[in-house]
């Protein structure tokens, strides 16, 4: 499976933009799809998630609220629909794919199979 992100840039706070992750190869197979985020000297840290089996997506509290995660199956497309960012929003979001569904637990840890290249946020206040 193939992961290719998009739709990153520069707004200001208070401005929306909305991340595509376009899944590819077996893209079938996949059960979760998820955001997380690298910011400048920091660790990567999760964002949303979706589970295909599930209808109810997981947030960071950092963004709960703000951020929308979605999926279109039929594409194999995930997205980040992100509301009132914030300068702390700045970072390299990051999508990632797993074949089967993960335990709740572990929704919000890098245990994905799959990872895409990123795509640079960058909010000015």
């Amino acid at each position: 499976v193939q992961l290719q992100a998009s739709g990153g840039g520069l707004v200001q706070a208070g401005d929306s933009l909305r991340l595509s992750c376009a899944a590819s190869g077996r893209a079938f197979s996949v059960d979760m799809m998820a955001w997380f985020r690298q910011a400048p000297g920091k660790e990567r840290e999760f964002v949303a998630a979706i589970s295909r089996s599930s209808s109810r997506p997981k947030y960071a509290d950092s963004v709960k609220g703000r951020f929308t995660i979605s999926r279109d199956s039929a594409k194999d497309t995930v997205y980040l629909q992100m509301n009132s960012v914030k300068p702390e929003d700045t970072a390299v979001y990051y999508c990632a794919a797993n074949g089967n569904r993960l335990a709740l637990s572990a929704w919000t840890t890098p245990r994905y199979n799959y990872w895409g290249q990123g795509t640079l946020v960058t909010v000015s206040s």
